[in-house]
């Protein structure tokens, strides 16, 4: 258990899904994702006109039936992991624990809400966005909208936000202490494939304005847009890893999955599956790090859809390595990041 004199309650925060997997739920909760200005960063008015009048109204019933395909007794595989990952580090911590989802139940406003209630006095909230890496159309918006939350309800404590963890020690090791069980099995090859973004984000979180893109190999030239510089960041992810694991270069490439559109990061998971087995890499290990809770876009996107295409096209065994979801070394990572924070070391706080 961790001492603290501060009056300190805690908030894990992550994307969100529909309340059930009735096509009127689904369209609802795409309706505000995808109206996120961070997400989609068009005006107004043409998001409005893209998302309500061509892409939700095309694709919730289509969604629908995907979450229908990963749907627990429990509910959403993201919101019952979240909960059981919430249940896990209150065990640890003397600090109510609390989850908020960014788009979706529960909400930002009832994690602080209920908070207040556990708390009376209630000082301070430290948010903890689980996104390793930083993205507009991910920890961005997600410190964006609980700091405007906390503005609009006026409410008492102060807010403070754990930083993008992508090269944190104690990740890292979590992290690969997930992966290293499969990596006693026999494997041609693995694949780090981390969600799509369009290019134009990575330029526009570029506080440079002249760095990220511009060259080919602008991730490994020192600058200070990589803190914000999700591509980058990923890139350290796998490099991290793949050193610690002994991971040899030859065996490990990174592709980018859930695409919308054209411009986005390259190259594109699906279409590397495809071209794998051609390579003479039959046997895959697939691993989703910019997900820390397994969901729609791991266990479907990637362990339904992307192993029917590795197979179909000459694959011989695809195996998904599953996120750390409750694994003990990431709920004592997150444990340890707030007694740290307790004992007066800051360094992950914004």
């Amino acid at each position: 258990m961790t001492n603290t004199s501060a009056r300190r309650g805690i908030i894990l925060m992550n994307l969100g899904s529909p309340d059930s997997t009735e096509v009127k739920d689904v369209h609802r909760y795409l309706m505000e994702f995808l109206m996120d200005g961070r997400v989609i960063d068009y005006s107004y008015l043409a998001r409005l006109l893209l998302v309500g009048g061509i892409i939700v109204p095309f694709r919730a019933a289509k969604s629908a039936a995907a979450y229908r395909s990963v749907w627990t007794k429990e509910g959403s595989p993201l919101i019952v992991i979240t909960q059981q990952l919430q249940k896990a580090v209150q065990a640890k911590l003397q600090e109510p624990v609390e989850i908020a989802m960014r788009y979706g139940n529960p909400s930002v406003a009832a994690a602080y809400d209920n908070l207040l209630k556990r708390l009376p006095g209630l000082e301070e909230v430290i948010a903890i966005p689980l996104y390793p890496h930083y993205a507009m159309s991910s920890y961005e918006t997600a410190v964006e909208h609980a700091k405007a939350v906390h503005k609009k309800g006026k409410y008492p404590f102060s807010l403070s936000f754990i930083r993008p963890f992508y090269n944190e020690s104690n990740y890292i090791q979590a992290l690969a202490e997930s992966i290293g069980p499969y990596l006693q099995q026999d494997y041609d090859h693995i694949l780090f494939s981390y969600h799509g973004v369009p290019g134009r984000h990575i330029r526009k979180s570029d506080i440079t304005g002249n760095h990220c893109l511009q060259t080919p190999d602008c991730c490994q030239t020192a600058s200070p847009a990589h803190a914000f510089c999700y591509r980058h960041q990923c890139f350290t992810t796998t490099r991290l890893i793949t050193e610690k694991l002994n991971i040899p270069e030859n065996k490990y490439s990174i592709s980018f999955q859930s695409r919308l559109g054209k411009g986005w990061l390259e190259p594109f998971t699906d279409i590397r599956l495809a071209e794998l087995p051609k390579e003479g890499k039959k046997k895959l290990l697939v691993l989703c790090p910019a997900f820390v809770s397994d969901c729609l876009e791991t266990l479907e996107e990637i362990a339904v859809e992307g192993k029917e295409t590795f197979l179909h096209a000459g694959g011989e065994s695809f195996t998904f390595i599953p996120c750390m979801n409750t694994s003990t070394a990431w709920v004592d990572t997150i444990a340890l990041w707030m007694k740290e924070y307790a004992d007066g070391e800051r360094s992950m706080i914004f």
